[in-house]
């Protein structure tokens, strides 16, 4: 397939650019299998209602492009696993949606969900196509509604926004991914530059309408090119289709497990530990996360927030693949209202691809500004609660180090719950706690000796079910008690996945 330079826009986003770019075989080429990709033919007749002038334009297009419209559908596999793919072809009137595309596309969807194929959306789109008017206005409408079904049924739906994606294509099925990326450079906007410029006068401000400013607002995972893409997607479906382990460990690993919650004598008195986890050399999620070699990792609420203090992404420990949302504590700030929405995030991703959800707690507390009250704080915190307590995938959360107040809670609602030996709960750090009852914060060792805070305390009231050694302070020993951690996650990963529903969700709620 040649490279196209399109000579002109069809769409609303008005998207025009002078590169010369690879049409849709070579994209196909670069992010599947080599070989691997088959069309879906579906008719592609005129529009019915196509004047003269707009047939001749449709046969131009199929002359410059080299495809009879602007989308092509059919399957291919990456890494072996299959897949369908809906992939713009910009060359054919600026990759512009009309009936006949959108109709492509609807079935396309439709018959990736009917074979439970996970699905590839890559548009390079000037959006709606204008000489279709309406009609291909409300086109948007079914395209969402079939792309929200597919992952209704539990499958995922990987977008990659090409340059350029505008208007309604970004507005629909551009904007539906369970995990987006971007191509580097790429113009991706609702609204597009030269529209605005016609519209206003003056051009729209530079750097906003790229890939690189929505990841960094969150509305993008990554930025990558589609040689970059190939290997990530290839980790993506893998880690979806491991999901939880299907071989649950028999009773003499679960007596084994239960066994590690050692005697109360074995953790240090209160003061201690939260002295131990208060290091700034103790090892936090990035290190857990080094310690395994399959993750991909995600960024941002998705509406437009980043999270600096919550790392969100897919991981796998042992046999089981899952969603996994940790506190920072490398990030050197406390988690706000936007950090728990990345906490709802991975709720949902989880819940949509059916994987289980691992959290891991590590704060000292909540940010505490007006920023965060206005932001919402307490209502993240009772919505964390609320969703993680129902989720209908198995839970696992793991007190890695600080666990101060409603922040640290948000994340606990599991089906299991590990511990670091120095591992501590509080419902507020320890000298706000202090300043409470004694009126001043320098009473906070004698404050957290009575409120039963250790991992060994909260073992024997029933919280935690596993408590993970440090020999004898993680921060002495980074890697190996990383790696304790990953495998402990590895065994119990299995054993949520285990237990029933109901006694899960009872196990959560507390009752």
């Amino acid at each position: 397939m040649p490279q196209i330079r399109p000579p002109r826009t069809s769409g609303e986003g008005g998207a025009v650019t002078d590169c010369v770019r690879p049409g849709s075989t070579a994209y196909l080429d670069a992010v599947l299998d080599p070989g691997s990709f088959r069309a879906w033919t579906t008719p592609a007749a005129p529009p019915v209602g196509a004047d003269a002038g707009y047939r001749a334009e449709l046969i131009r297009a199929r002359a410059d492009a080299g495809t009879d419209e602007s989308v092509v559908t059919g399957e291919g596999s990456a890494g072996g696993e299959r897949l369908a793919v809906v992939c713009s072809e910009f060359g054919f009137l600026a990759g512009s949606v009309g009936t006949v595309a959108a109709a492509r596309i609807v079935t396309a969807v439709e018959r990736a969900t009917a074979a439970r194929l996970p699905l590839l959306l890559a548009p390079a789109s000037g959006g709606t196509r204008m000489q279709e008017g309406t009609a291909a206005f409300l086109a948007m409408i079914e395209i969402a509604d079939r792309v929200a079904a597919h992952r209704r049924a539990g499958l995922p739906v990987v977008v990659h926004l090409r340059h350029p994606t505008t208007g309604g294509a970004f507005a629909s099925w551009g904007s539906l991914g369970s995990l987006t990326f971007a191509e580097p450079g790429a113009l991706v906007g609702f609204l597009g530059p030269r529209v605005y410029r016609e519209l206003h006068g003056a051009p729209f401000p530079p750097g906003v309408q790229t890939g690189e400013h929505l990841h960094e607002r969150g509305l993008v995972d990554a930025v990558l090119t589609a040689d970059e893409l190939a290997p990530v997607l290839r980790r993506i479906l893998a880690l979806i289709r491991s999901g939880p382990s299907s071989a649950p460990p028999g009773p003499a690993s679960v007596r084994s497990a239960e066994r590690r919650g050692l005697p109360r004598d074995r953790t240090p008195d209160a003061w201690t530990s939260i002295t131990a986890t208060r290091r700034t050399d103790r090892p936090g999620v990035r290190a857990l996360l080094a310690a395994v070699e399959d993750t991909v990792e995600l960024r941002g609420t998705g509406a437009g927030e980043t999270a600096a203090a919550t790392v969100l992404c897919l991981a796998r420990f042992g046999a089981s693949a899952c969603v996994l949302a940790g506190q920072d504590r490398s990030a050197g700030r406390a988690p706000g209202p936007a950090d728990l929405r990345v906490v709802r995030r991975a709720a949902a991703l989880a819940r949509e691809l059916r994987l289980p959800l691992v959290t891991v707690i590590d704060t000292a507390g909540a940010e505490l500004s007006p920023a965060a009250e206005e932001g919402g704080l307490a209502g993240e915190i009772a919505r964390c609660l609320a969703e993680l307590a129902d989720l209908p995938v198995p839970v696992v959360s793991v007190l890695l180090g600080q666990g101060g107040g409603g922040a640290a809670l948000a994340l606990l609602p599991a089906d299991r719950v590990l511990a670091a030996r120095n591992a501590w709960l509080t419902p507020l750090p320890p000298e706000g706690a202090s300043a409470i009852v004694h009126g001043t914060a320098e009473r906070a060792a004698e404050v957290v000796a009575d409120q039963r805070v250790r991992s060994a305390d909260l073992a024997a009231h029933g919280v935690v079910d596993r408590i993970v050694e440090e020999c004898p302070d993680a921060a002495d020993e980074p890697d190996a008690f990383a790696a304790r951690v990953a495998a402990a996650l590895a065994e119990e990963l299995p054993l949520a996945a285990a237990t029933g529903g109901t006694r899960r969700l009872g196990r959560r709620r507390r009752d």
